[in-house]
């Protein structure tokens, strides 16, 4: 049986480097890092006499983290605060100010969708992570060090309710109906 690690002709592996993240009014090229999805399975025991039976639970997916560069243009920490306000968010102006967050405005703030792509040498996507309903829980605008050269950087935490998984021969694998296709 051929495998990437002896054939050549075989393709290559998906690799850490190669992706593309699309999302409302944030460049690709300031993107440095993200986490693909994840779930966890909750889990109940139940026991009978001395025996320890496991039961799956609810699915639960885990918040996306990412890393932009903030340059000055543009400048990613106001469109942090731009998608802050988009999403509902206001200083309070009075005591009559009642406005609040909505979930609506916080998934439209991000354009409703995002899609974590990975790709080949070619540029092909393999592998698509489409988040459905994403709204941003933590942002984090970085350290300032009078020691260190980096770019300034912003770290942001992106929960979502599920992520849809379209693969490289097409087939979208939904995570509320049919994640893994089994046989």
């Amino acid at each position: 049986m051929a495998n990437f690690w002896s054939d050549a002709t075989q393709q290559d592996p998906k690799r850490q480097y190669r992706w593309i993240m699309r999302i409302a009014s944030i460049p690709a090229y300031v993107l440095k890092t993200v986490s693909k999805p994840g779930f966890t399975v909750s889990e109940t025991e139940h026991r009978y006499l001395n025996h320890t039976y496991w039961y799956p639970g609810r699915v639960e997916w885990e918040p996306v983290t990412l890393t932009l560069a903030d340059p000055v243009s543009p400048d990613m920490a106001a469109t942090m605060a731009q998608i802050l306000a988009s999403s509902g968010y206001s200083p309070a102006q009075s005591q009559n100010d009642t406005t609040t967050i909505s979930k609506q405005q916080a998934v439209a703030a991000l354009g409703n969708q995002i899609e974590i792509q990975q790709i080949d040498a070619d540029g092909k996507a393999v592998e698509t992570w489409k988040l459905v309903n994403p709204f941003i829980t933590d942002v984090k605008f970085g350290d300032l060090d009078y020691e260190g050269d980096d770019m300034s950087q912003i770290d942001l935490t992106i929960r979502y309710d599920w992520a849809e998984l379209v693969t490289a021969n097409g087939d979208t694998i939904k995570g509320q109906k049919q994640f893994f296709k089994l046989g």
